[in-house]
């Protein structure tokens, strides 16, 4: 029954073009983040810039509504072929610069701002288009079979890029990446013509501007889309910033290991999230997305508490893989959720208002950093991670008659 579960979505042909599209594009995704952030960290020494270099990645999540609002009119197979096209070009200019040997942090800063505006927008033109092509009692199976390629790429993605960079450097380690992305633009093009329109032929269209704010409006008026969006906000300002953008300073500040221990780490918070997004994927129609999301996304502050706690890497490891197994046991109930209530006609760009919660990423990390020179890490993460406690439970007791009940359209399998 299990593997019935599992292989039931790549019955759909364009599903098992996308998997694998998304997942060479994930590699390439998390060896960048990595190497980038290792090289810049190790050539200024600054932590500060180490979470600048974490923001500028997600600047273009101000205008994802607009990629939303694009995907719902021109197709999101369309829009996801642009987006990585532009990966391609990126990755091929930082290789070309490291080959020459006229790479600097500057440069990779500037390469970092100017993918931050595309790439944030990539998981919600991912999970818009499996919607599309699903029937609704498989989402929340297609959606974890499909968030397994990030959290795969994070783990083999990570340990191939360290891997790459401590033997080769930064030039083979991009040439990688360069084909990476090539092969998931090649998969994603293969896919054909876009699968649905959410215009019907002789509707009227509205203005950019006025579909974006339709779609705003739309999730303002819904308790349980702007519910999922404030837990969605909060997680990215005060849990993300410790199992993403500062793993480079734990390893070499804390831990005191190197770019290959990182890998570890990193893959260690992607592993226990693979194994979320399988246990999401079997247990499917049994769970209840918006209960899910609340009770995991609790849980995934406790762990992340304890894993600051750690004297060590190897006990760190450990919580680390909980911590991730958490975070996909939230996050993807949360993006079912959405995708059910929103229905086709706002399916983009209620995802592209899901991008916007992204923007408090970039906030904790700048954040974080200010903190760390001034309280240390410890005492930083303890506050975000207590704050977030509190704050995930204010929103649960608020919204709670659009979110708890087992008959509202948040909880329906």
């Amino acid at each position: 029954m299990a593997r019935s579960v599992l292989i039931a979505p790549f019955r759909v042909r364009a599903f098992r073009l996308q998997w694998p599209a998304d997942l060479l594009t994930s590699w390439g995704i998390e060896m960048e983040i990595l190497i980038l952030g290792w090289y810049i960290l190790v050539e200024t020494g600054s932590v500060w810039l180490l979470t600048v270099f974490g923001s500028l990645q997600y600047m273009g999540t101000l205008i994802a509504p607009v990629f939303g609002m694009a995907g719902d009119r021109f197709g999101h197979r369309n829009v996801l072929c642009a987006m990585r096209t532009f990966y391609a070009v990126l990755a091929a200019m930082v290789m070309v610069m490291a080959f020459a040997g006229v790479l600097t942090p500057f440069y990779a800063l500037v390469i970092a701002g100017l993918s931050g505006i595309v790439r944030p927008s990539d998981i919600a033109m991912r999970s818009a288009l499996v919607a599309e092509m699903m029937p609704g009692d498989r989402l929340m199976a297609a959606m974890g079979v499909s968030r397994t390629t990030s959290d795969s790429a994070r783990i083999i993605g990570s340990l191939f890029g360290a891997a790459l960079l401590a033997l080769l450097g930064v030039g083979p380690a991009y040439l990688a990446i360069t084909l990476f992305y090539v092969g998931g633009l090649a998969l994603t093009y293969a896919m054909g013509s876009p699968l649905g329109r959410t215009h019907p032929p002789g509707s009227v269209r509205l203005s950019f501007p006025r579909e974006v704010s339709e779609g705003l409006g739309y999730v303002w008026r819904t308790p349980c889309l702007l519910a999922g969006m404030w837990i969605a906000f909060l997680v990215n300002l005060a849990a993300f910033p410790m199992t993403s953008g500062l793993l480079p300073y734990v390893a070499r500040d804390i831990y005191h290991i190197g770019q290959t221990g990182l890998g570890t780490l990193v893959a260690s918070f992607s592993g226990g999230a693979f194994i979320g997004s399988i246990v999401v994927s079997l247990a499917g129609r049994a769970l209840r997305p918006a209960r899910t999301m609340v009770v995991f996304t609790m849980a995934w502050y406790v762990l992340v508490l304890a894993f600051v706690q750690m004297p060590g890497p190897a006990s760190g490891r450990i919580m680390l893989v909980l911590a991730g197994c958490a975070q996909s046991l939230s996050m993807v109930p949360l993006s079912t959720m959405l995708l059910h209530v929103s229905g086709e006609r706002f399916r983009g760009r209620v995802m592209g208002v899901r991008m916007l919660a992204i923007y408090g990423l970039p906030l904790g990390l700048l954040g974080a950093g200010w903190l760390i020179e001034r309280i240390g890490f410890v005492a930083m993460a303890t506050g975000y991670c207590v704050f977030g406690l509190i704050v995930t439970l204010a929103i649960a007791v608020r919204w709670r008659a659009a979110i708890w009940p087992l008959d509202v359209p948040a909880n329906a399998r």
